[in-house]
């Protein structure tokens, strides 16, 4: 009788003992990733040509970050090193991928998904992928592909392979195309042309939104794309009706998972090319399919935060919303993009976009709304998407080992306004590297070009070295590497180590 009295104390204070841990677990996470959403693309982060109000609702019912950043100035690597919690340039072969690249996750190795399986919850993508898709060679579009999302730690996946712009313009669901007719099997190439599929470059008539630079290859649904496509008429996706078929996806997954925990990466395609909105949104920003595809973002946004209203979850969600890159105009169409900006400026306060090393590349919006724990406000703590993995892991009450997520840190404080301060140093990837360490921006001399004049993007290179204070000089205007030699020194001296040794995450962290 004494020992089972002892074994029942033992078990309440067993309990008692791991309450507050489990009282701080989100029940449920949701990531919104946007694609080429600027920081100054919203109007809570400063935008007045556009309004957002499901983003603007987020911002006022969470914490916005004014520094925050993906891991890149573009999404191949940008999503990498998120689900990985390895910065990308580690890793040869995760720059843009074309639409028939393999896999560049391995199974097996840990990631966000893989890791919150194991701590119970149901995970799930829906969106946009571009991190390729089968073996080494490609993947079978006709059978089975494998591996894929499934098989690095996603419950479910409702894919489309690479972007809009890049052939294969289908829909893969579980590891099949969807809506895959057996008989008219899909062959895909980036090299020679395929089939008789009609293309941009010789059928400029058949188009009803024409390539400004390259773009003009095999034609679906009127646009012409990048690369080579025959067969899958009846798995072909109809890019208006995009947005409104994630969101149904994404929603459907929310029901079913309603009563248990889940995680959902919701990986929007708005607002990056070719920008064909639902006619809903079509006109209606003033500023042509760019300013439309921003609008229908955020229409998407508020169909989530509406579904977890609707079931109750919203409370105990940790939503967290933000870009894979910086934002760029004119992406490869012609959309009235360009003529149509007015005085909207998508990089807001920073210099540079998407492709650059400056700030404009890496820096965007990012809300975080748990309304359990997340106080609303402002917070200037320097924090990424790379720690998405280590700090998910903390908050699940979960333990990475020293070999999973080399450059991911616990910046969970950070996230709930517990803390001021996030990530000390950060490195921006935008064809080579340049670090952050608090206030100060280091990039090393380059001989790369100066400007990218197809997207017309200032790119952050220069022959020599640049040092910026950004608390004074936030837009990169005046380099300081002249003045300050031993701090350039100090930087050159960090993100050389940074590279060489493999990781950035102290061990024990």
């Amino acid at each position: 009788m004494r020992n089972e009295r002892f074994g029942i104390l033992a078990a309440a204070l067993l309990l008692l003992a791991t309450a507050p841990a489990y009282a701080q677990r989100p029940r449920n996470i949701v990531v919104i990733y946007t694609d080429d959403l600027g920081y100054g693309d919203v109007s809570s982060y400063g935008a007045t040509a556009l309004k957002t109000p499901n983003v603007d609702r987020l911002a006022k019912e969470g914490l916005r970050f004014t520094d925050g950043h993906s891991p890149a100035a573009t999404c191949t690597p940008s999503r990498y090193a998120l689900l990985t919690g390895e910065y990308a340039f580690r890793r040869p072969g995760t720059g843009i991928l074309p639409g028939n690249a393999a896999l560049v996750i391995e199974p097996g190795r840990t990631t966000v998904p893989s890791m919150l399986q194991k701590a119970g919850y149901a995970t799930a993508v829906v969106g946009k992928w571009h991190l390729g898709l089968g073996p080494k060679g490609g993947p079978d579009w006709n059978g089975e592909i494998r591996p894929s999302p499934n098989d690095i730690g996603f419950d479910y996946s409702f894919i489309m392979a690479a972007t809009a712009d890049r052939v294969p313009t289908i829909y893969i669901e579980d590891r099949h195309v969807a809506g895959l007719d057996p008989s008219d099997p899909i062959t895909v190439s980036y090299g020679e042309p395929i089939g008789n599929w009609p293309t941009g470059k010789a059928n400029p008539e058949l188009l009803k939104m024409a390539p400004s630079h390259g773009h003009d290859m095999t034609i679906v649904n009127g646009i012409s794309r990048i690369g080579y496509m025959t067969g899958g008429k009846a798995a072909l996706w109809k890019d208006e009706d995009m947005a409104d078929v994630f969101v149904a996806k994404a929603v459907a997954f929310l029901e079913k998972q309603r009563d248990s925990p889940f995680f959902l990466l919701f990986a929007t395609h708005d607002p990056h090319v070719p920008r064909l909105p639902h006619p809903r949104f079509a006109g209606k920003s003033g500023m042509g399919p760019r300013g439309d595809a921003i609008l229908q973002a955020d229409w998407s946004v508020g169909e989530i935060l509406r579904a977890l209203d609707r079931l109750k979850l919203a409370d105990d969600t940790l939503v967290i919303f933000t870009s894979d890159n910086g934002p760029v105009v004119d992406d490869g169409y012609q959309d009235d993009a360009v003529s149509k900006i007015g005085r909207h400026k998508p990089s807001g306060p920073f210099r540079g976009g998407k492709y650059s090393h400056f700030e404009g590349g890496t820096r965007v919006p990012f809300i975080v709304r748990w309304p359990a724990r997340v106080k609303p406000g402002v917070s200037d703590a320097l924090v990424c998407h790379v720690d998405f993995l280590a700090s998910f892991a903390a908050l699940a009450g979960q333990t990475l080992t020293e070999n999973d997520g080399p450059d991911s840190l616990d910046t969970s404080a950070a996230f709930l306004g517990a803390s001021k301060t996030g990530r000390r140093e950060l490195v921006e990837q935008a064809g080579g590297e340049a670090l952050r360490v608090e206030k100060w921006k280091y990039m090393p001399a380059s001989k790369r070009p100066k400007m990218n004049t197809q997207v017309n993007i200032e790119l952050g290179n220069d022959t020599v070295p640049q040092l910026y204070d950004l608390a004074a000089d936030p837009g990169e205007r005046t380099n300081l590497a002249g003045k300050y030699p031993e701090k350039v020194a100090e930087m050159e001296a960090l993100l050389t180590n940074i590279r060489q040794a493999g990781r950035s995450r102290p061990p024990g962290n």
